[in-house]
């Protein structure tokens, strides 16, 4: 009898150290370094170390290499940062295009973001996919996620907004492409971003729903191109009620005088929510801009700017707050 007490005893100790040992395994800081001298040698390991659903911030710090993973970030992930070692170095690629196997644009992502209130910083996305066909560095579907000074390389459909009401937030970003390379319906914020135009085609292509408010928001954005490219369009609307918007932003020549496209549909030109304001620059064209376009008032330049309004979509988020 005593020994069975005892083998009882020795039994709920060892689950109570067991579960000590399982508790401990959950980090706040998470090092990534292909070298092998962090945690995890890649991410989509390191995913397995955060804990689902946390209410704390765990920080994934992500040292300088080439990470060849196709990546989702679950939805059962919150409150992650993921922070690169520098922008230029620290690259995460993949090569799938929409001609491969018939996958479609959608399944092509280098990284795809399900996760809500997330941030990364200090990274590169990159789909290096050759040009055939559709091929999406970054695809977000989750709500609150901010990116800062991050670089998105690809060519045709290079970020997919997802989400129908999701909130998204880049600043100090570079992001590149050829065709519809910023798409999708989320409402998204884009503070002092370098954007490329990699050839003859369109910047955007955004779908916004109807019942949404705002859309596309470039403020204070430089838009360039290659030298051989010569027109450019800033948008054209995927879906009726497209919401694109440029303010005080510098545009080079590439920038054709009429300014945006209606898709080969004219009934688009009816329901595309399309403007901007204080435009420079040599592609910033006082004349020749298609009519179906506004000049925003300073009224509805100031409601575009403040970001509690923008983003009072479901509740007060502010991501500069």
């Amino acid at each position: 009898m005593k020994l069975r007490i005892a083998s009882l005893l020795m039994l709920m100790i060892s689950a109570i150290a067991g579960l000590g040992a399982s508790a401990a395994e959950w980090k706040r800081d998470i090092y990534v370094n292909p070298d092998g001298s962090g945690d995890y040698k890649t991410i989509t390991e390191a995913l397995e170390g955060i804990r689902a659903y946390m209410d704390y911030t765990v920080t994934v710090h992500i040292a300088n290499g080439v990470y060849k993973e196709k990546i989702i970030i679950p939805s059962w992930l919150q409150n992650v940062k993921f922070i690169g070692e520098s922008a230029d170095s620290t690259i995460i690629t993949f090569d799938h295009h929409a001609n491969i196997d018939k996958m479609g644009t959608f399944r092509t992502f280098t990284v795809r973001v399900d996760a809500c209130d997330a941030t990364f910083e200090n990274l590169t996305i990159e789909n290096n996919a050759p040009k055939l066909g559709q091929a999406v560095a970054l695809h977000t579907e989750g709500d609150k996620l901010i990116f800062k000074n991050c670089r998105f390389l690809g060519n045709q459909d290079t970020i997919f907004t997802g989400g129908r009401y999701s909130r998204l937030y880049f600043e100090d970003c570079y992001i590149e492409g050829t065709t519809d390379f910023i798409f999708g319906p989320a409402t998204a914020y884009f503070k002092n971003c370098d954007i490329l135009n990699k050839s003859e085609s369109y910047i955007t292509a955004a779908s916004t729903p109807k019942d949404v408010k705002y859309g596309y928001i470039f403020d204070g954005c430089k838009l360039r191109a290659l030298p051989q490219v010569k027109k450019a369009y800033l948008g054209r609307p995927w879906r009726p009620y497209a919401y694109t918007v440029f303010i005080n932003c510098d545009m080079d020549s590439h920038i054709c005088p009429a300014g945006w496209d209606n898709w080969r549909n004219p009934e688009n030109e009816k329901t595309a929510r399309y403007g901007e304001y204080g435009s420079k620059g040599p592609g910033a064209a006082n004349e020749g801009r298609v009519n179906w376009a506004r000049k925003l008032s300073r009224s509805e330049v100031a409601d575009c700017l403040d970001l509690d309004k923008v983003f009072a979509i479901s509740d007060g988020w502010n991501p500069t707050k």
